[in-house]
């Protein structure tokens, strides 16, 4: 696994923005934006690779990972809870 599918990335769109938006929770915030959802998938997944790259080389403290804590049923059960 590497270290970047530790952390869980989302993409959803924006009427505000009239995009898609990508961002990390914890890593990093909106960071890209466009029309296909997929291709904006692509860019966040490289833009947290880089990331997290360049923290490491500068030993700058990584943030926790939140893949498999239970953040996917967190975000469910609160989307349940305001219908």
């Amino acid at each position: 696994m590497t270290t970047a599918a530790r952390y869980v990335k989302i993409v959803e769109w924006s009427d505000e923005d009239g995009a898609f938006v990508g961002q990390c929770p914890g890593v990093i915030g909106a960071c890209c934006h466009g029309t296909d959802e997929v291709e904006v998938y692509r860019q966040l997944c490289e833009i947290v690779a880089e990331w997290l790259e360049l923290a490491d080389r500068d030993g700058t403290a990584l943030p926790p990972a939140t893949a498999g804590s239970g953040i996917a049923q967190k975000i469910a059960e609160q989307s349940v809870s305001a219908n």
